[in-house]
């Protein structure tokens, strides 16, 4: 039986002051012209390539931000770029699925000179200058894999709300690894929580939550994948399985320094992204007036640098072998 997962309570920073402005201002291959005629909606772009796939933007405001939970989720798990216990003479090939703005994929082609690193996304959005094994390519990762030479370790992170076929996916990843090679998932459970009931369903941000997850399950995604890894990753045939879950909290509230920084990095992840999450969300499947959107947003932010809620949401780790 595998042993419980159970992530540790955070102690509590009683200065329960709000998170400031001024704290977060101061912490804060060629391709076809199909896959970049970028639309705009309200105010932001969005990807090109298989239109609606994919929920959120890819403007430079998101590629910060999404720069930035790259260090959260590092930082938030122990300082890991990855948990597998990768043998350096044996990875020869890497994939990092949804790769983003092609940052975990280069710090990996640093750790692994000897590897080619593959790094796909909807978006061509990744960097031209990068280390010289690694490559980057528009590929939508739901769509039949088309490898010519399967991988040694493939890398799924934060891909919650993007999936509409998990066990498919994680199928996939097994059939497109070598006898032996690695399997990671890292993601979200979006739903937020208090150990302390500190916060309540009164709460806009609690509210916000609530409707945000209704909204990306209208749209056939799931959003909060993390709990259900492990069942996905043993159902596909893998062996060695480990599952590990953090808590990420959000602002800067815990007593320990390394958690309160990881919710710092949070909170300002969060409101930086909070308008894009909602507005096309809340007005494209909920129906909801932009204008009310834009009023709800602005208690939300209220409640998420008020350090007397203590929130939190879980980020799970997963990760498995294909048998030799």
């Amino acid at each position: 039986m595998a042993e419980p997962i159970e992530a540790e309570v955070i102690q509590i920073d009683n200065d329960d002051s709000s998170a400031t402005s001024s704290q977060l201002s101061c912490f804060t291959a060629s391709l076809s012209d199909s896959a970049i005629n970028y639309p705009i909606e309200f105010g932001r772009r969005y990807h090109a390539f298989r239109p609606g796939s994919y929920l959120f933007p890819n403007d430079e405001l998101e590629l910060q931000r999404l720069d930035l939970t790259h260090e959260m989720m590092v930082k938030g798990t122990s300082g890991k770029l990855f948990h597998s216990p990768l043998d350096p003479a044996k990875t020869k090939r890497i994939m990092d699925i949804g790769t983003g703005t092609g940052i975990w994929a280069m710090v990996m082609a640093d750790v692994f000179p000897g590897a080619e690193v593959l790094g796909n996304d909807l978006s061509p959005v990744q960097p031209s200058w990068v280390p010289p094994n690694v490559k980057f390519e528009v590929d939508d990762v739901e769509s039949p894999w088309l490898h010519e030479k399967p991988f040694d370790f493939i890398f799924s992170r934060y891909m919650c709300a993007c999936i509409a076929d998990w066990p498919k996916l994680v199928g996939n990843i097994f059939a497109g690894l070598n006898p032996g090679g690695w399997a990671e998932f890292q993601d979200f459970d979006l739903e937020y929580y208090s150990d302390d009931g500190s916060l309540r369903e009164e709460h806009d941000v609690m509210k916000w939550d609530r409707l945000f997850l209704e909204a990306v399950r209208k749209t056939g995604r799931e959003v909060s994948p993390g709990p259900r890894l492990e069942g996905w990753v043993r159902d596909a045939g893998f062996q060695g399985v480990l599952h590990r879950k953090f808590k990420f909290p959000i602002g800067p509230w815990p007593l320990d320094p390394t958690l309160k920084e990881v919710g710092m990095y949070n909170l300002v992840q969060i409101e930086n992204g909070l308008e894009a999450f909602s507005l096309k969300l809340f007005s494209g499947i909920l129906g909801w007036e932009a204008e009310d959107v834009k009023a709800l947003l602005m208690k939300v932010r209220s409640d998420l640098r008020d350090k007397r809620i203590h929130s939190y949401f879980n980020f799970h780790v997963v990760y498995g072998q294909k048998p030799e």
